[in-house]
């Protein structure tokens, strides 16, 4: 079957040819429909993140997925049915956050994550499943049920931003994205849905008209702010501080710069992962605003089964045109190189091995 991998000592995807996967028991062999492709894949590709599986010299790419049950094998699914990958798995049995059902919050070196970190992903005809990391979705999902696990993240960040204000009465008003990449763009979806409090959402970015990401901004009813024009330091004057801040850049000033924008009760939620950068700051003022005006900064990273779930609804909930408008190129598996390739006009590409 074909196959999307990076090899040892490369930075550049390859289109290999690999054994079908045989579903062990308790597995369901999956026929891929579509894979996403987002900045996580990039840094992989670049070494800039995760590693490879032990003893292989390759890495299938991917863990943004959409397929169907080929074989249900001894599992509860039906064959034909639509399901939805997630992405970490235990390094070991027995390990009691997968027990919990929280594998997001396994520390570090407990895990590997499909695609990502010592485990192959799903840039492939078929892949195989315990049916404990699949999440079943509706047959509209066939074409956009692979974006389920980018929202996902984000619907864990906004749980954790109002658990951590579950002590008092907390209502937000306004929200700023860090970011007009795919996960920005999906985030301020979300944010502008009518299951949130968001009254008035802000984007940062840094591109000139006329441009894709600007149009889905604010065509879903947002404004956009060029970074060039206004900086992290004159949000606030220039537009208002900010109950929350999604931070999806990776650029390691935002992290402080996200506690400037706050109002007081602000949370600042990190989902970027930045390069290692050392800059000043002052920390005594840093260390004052927050303890005295009661924000909260925090990290987020993946997601557990609820938020996928919760993501199904968010992603029925979008615009009919968002999704067209979000994905800019799909590629077949030979010509899948191409779909990693960068542009002013791209958003989110995908690699489509199959329909329904």
């Amino acid at each position: 079957m074909k196959a999307v991998v990076v090899r040892r000592g490369e930075t550049e995807p390859t289109v290999v040819e690999v054994d079908e996967p045989t579903p062990e028991p308790g597995e369901a062999l999956l026929r891929t429909l579509r894979v996403g492709i987002d900045g996580t894949d990039h840094e992989v590709i670049e070494g800039n993140h995760g590693w490879f599986p032990e003893n292989d010299d390759h890495q299938v790419l991917g863990h943004e997925a959409v397929a169907v049950v080929a074989d249900a094998n001894d599992t509860d699914l039906d064959e034909g049915q639509l399901v939805v990958p997630t992405v970490r798995r235990p390094r070991e049995e027995g390990n009691e956050f997968f027990e919990r059902g929280e594998p997001d919050m396994a520390p570090e070196g407990e895990y590997v994550e499909r695609g990502i970190v010592g485990a192959h992903g799903y840039m492939a005809e078929f892949f195989t499943s315990s049916l404990r990391y699949l999440v079943t979705v509706p047959d509209a999902f066939a074409e956009s049920g692979f974006l389920v696990e980018p929202i996902s993240n984000t619907e864990k960040a906004l749980e954790h931003a109002h658990a951590t204000r579950s002590a008092f009465e907390w209502t937000p008003e306004t929200a700023l994205v860090l970011g007009n990449g795919p996960l920005g763009l999906l985030t301020l979806a979300m944010l502008e849905g009518e299951q949130t409090d968001f009254s008035r959402t802000y984007c940062l970015g840094r591109r000139d008209r006329p441009d894709p990401t600007i149009d889905i901004i604010e065509r879903l009813g947002a404004t956009y702010i060029d970074s060039r024009e206004t900086p992290m330091a004159a949000i606030p004057a220039a537009h208002e501080p900010m109950d929350f801040v999604y931070e999806a850049t990776g650029y390691a000033k935002h992290a402080v710069e996200t506690v400037h924008a706050l109002r007081s009760n602000g949370v600042g939620a990190l989902l970027g992962i930045p390069e290692d950068w050392t800059f000043a700051i002052d920390g005594g003022a840093l260390h004052r605003e927050l303890v005295l005006q009661n924000k909260v900064l925090f990290g987020s990273v993946n997601s557990n089964v609820n938020h996928y779930e919760a993501a199904i609804d968010s992603l029925a909930a979008f615009p009919d045109w968002l999704v067209d408008d979000l994905i800019t190129g799909i590629y077949e598996p030979t010509a899948a190189p191409a779909a990693f390739e960068t542009s002013d006009e791209t958003i989110k590409t995908v690699v489509e091995f199959d329909t329904v």
